[in-house]
This record gives C-alpha cells, structure tokens and sequence, in this order.
C-alpha cells in the first residue's frame, strides 16, 4: 500500500515541485496539498495522511505553533522542509523538539534548481517517518533533572552516536547526567549549520558545558563535545590527556561526521576506559564502532527498540553483539552512571 502524504507549503511553486518529486516513486502517493495550516487541519480530518510534508514560514499560521497544535491533538509523522540556515537551523531544531521527526532542506537557489539534489533525500525521510513511532506529544519543564554530583570524578571518556530521533533522545540523556558526569563526545548527524545551535540549546538545558567541538578540545569532567557537521571527530591522547581532532575525509557508513570513526578511535585510545551509548536512528553507522569499543573492554549501552523514533542503528548494534545492555530511553543516563 502506497504511503499517503499531504504537503503543507504555501508557496505554489514549493508545492507543485514537492509533489513532483513524490510522485516519482510508486511507493508513494500524494493524497492532497495545503496552502496553510488552516487548509491542512481539514485534510488531515478528511484524508488521514500518513506523513506530512510541512513548511516552517506560512501565513495565518507558521509551522511550528500547527506542529505543535497537531502533536497534541492528532501526532502524525511529520518532515519539515525548511531552508538550512543558520535561522532556519534554530526553527528546525525547534521543529525536533515539538515532535517532527526529521527535516530536509529547501535549496537556497530557486526550488526548480535544486530539485534533483533533494529527491533522494526527501524520499528516503518520507518512506523513514512513515514508520517512525509518533507519540503525544505534551510541553514539558525541561529544567536540569539530575543536579548531584558524582562522589568523584572519572577521567572516562563518555562516546555517544544518534541521528534520526537523536536531538531529542541526546537531550533527555545530557540532563540527566551530573555536572561532573564523565567527558562526553557525541556524533549527531545534522548539517554544518545546526551544530552550533543544537549544542548552544543543549547547554541552556543540560548541567554539564555543551558545545560544538573544536579541533584540540580537552575531553574533561563536566564537557560534552559535539561533532560539528560536516567534519569526522576523533579521540586523541597525549600523555594523560584525551583530546578531539576534527577533519574532513570521505564519507562513512554515508556519514561525516561518522559515528563509526568516533567510536573507533574511542576504542582505540581509551579501551576499557570507556562507556559507548548509541541511540536512535536510521542505518547502520556507528553499531561496529560500538562492537570495536566493547571487544576493547568498554561497557556498552543501546536504546531499545520501543523508545526509539528509529531502531535502526541500535537494531544492527544489538544483533551483532555491539550492545552490552539494551535500555528505554528514560534509563539510559542512569545505565551510564551505573557504568562508571
């Protein structure tokens, strides 16, 4: 049965080259399109779509206070489709933390331009977010939880891998964790722009520093790196100190950055002084990477399958013995603790 998506946009010209694209698989159909939010609401009672396609800036109603009514309301999957800059990088990451399941950037070119450059990724999201589990979603006080100290600290290193579901997953497991939790290195696939941002909203939220990682950054108690987008990350030693090294290179496991190669290096360098973590998302990236750091002693955790948005990358982490103890989300900051 062919996936029946509804595109919300306001722009003529957006909607008839969205549906264009779409309309190029078989496995999908465009069930109907919507000027604005208030068109959209009576589609979506109408035709119970099962993704839609959402635009950020429209009249009468922007896209992410409709995003957040239907959240509430009616939660269905939905993708925004915005322009990546650096603006629109904050409205997305807003747009994640309201309940869309993922994005795909408009070209900043005429959309006719750049239409073939998207294709392949608004297809796959599309065909993703159709099966991604889409709960209720209800505004929460996201105020540090978890403000205790450890007794002592540890010179650990914490390595964590996401992607799709993962800005909200990293979120409820950074604040979770104490001011003086373990230095904690993080591969998010997002764009170069995003980073920036994504870490400055983590570290308002978080008790731990949060930040884009630059290259030479110590890995210390009470730190949390972020690979920035578009760059791999490693884990370096020099004497009794862990650093980052940032740099470009091919794409692995289709990513940079890779979760891959930061678990890798992690497992390289730091071996049983280590806790691997890797959380929801599509593929497969970073599951050998974890099975690199548990065969050199480290603990390992995976998310498990009910809590994720994606269980992909978990998924193949688990099945070929990468995953030392398989929890729900809400447990993951105390299985690293306990880890410690």
């Amino acid at each position: 049965m062919a996936i029946r998506v509804l595109i919300v946009d306001d722009s003529a010209t957006a909607r008839a080259v969205l549906r264009e694209i779409l309309e190029s698989d078989p496995s999908i159909e465009v069930v109907a399109t919507a000027s604005d939010a208030f068109v959209a609401r009576d589609k979506i009672v109408e035709l119970k779509p099962d993704v839609i396609c959402l635009d950020v800036e429209m009249p009468r109603m922007d896209g992410i206070t409709f995003l957040k009514r239907l959240m509430h309301y009616m939660p269905l999957p939905v993708i925004m489709v915005s322009s990546l800059t650096q603006s629109g990088a904050k409205t997305t990451l807003e747009a994640l933390e309201a309940g869309a399941v993922d994005f795909v950037g408009k070209p900043h070119s005429h959309i006719y331009d750049g239409k073939d450059e998207m294709r392949e990724e608004l297809l796959t999201k599309i065909k993703l977010a159709s099966k991604a589990k889409v709960r209720q979603h209800i505004l929460q006080d996201m105020r540090q939880a978890n403000a205790t100290s450890l007794a002592e600290t540890t010179n650990k290193i914490l390595a964590i891998g996401a992607s799709t579901g993962g800005t909200e997953a990293l979120k409820d497991v950074l604040i979770g964790l104490p001011r003086n939790a373990p230095g904690t290195v993080i591969v998010q696939h997002m764009p170069a722009n995003f980073t920036g941002p994504f870490a400055e909203r983590l570290n308002s939220l978080c008790a731990m520093e949060v930040r884009e990682a630059r290259n030479g950054d110590s890995i210390t108690p009470g730190v949390v790196l972020i690979a920035p987008g578009d760059y791999h990350m490693v884990v370096r030693r020099s004497g009794a100190r862990y650093y980052v090294e940032i740099g470009s290179g091919e794409k692995i496991s289709g990513h940079r950055p890779s979760a891959d190669v930061l678990l890798n290096s992690v497992a390289k360098i730091a071996g049983a002084n280590a806790i691997g973590v890797i959380l929801t998302g599509m593929g497969a990236d970073g599951a050998r990477g974890l099975l690199a750091m548990r065969n050199a002693g480290a603990k390992t955790i995976g998310q498990n399958e009910e809590s994720c948005v994606v269980y992909g990358m978990p998924k193949v982490a688990y099945d070929i013995g990468a995953v030392e103890k398989q929890l729900p989300l809400d447990q993951i900051a105390q299985g690293i603790l306990a880890s410690i």
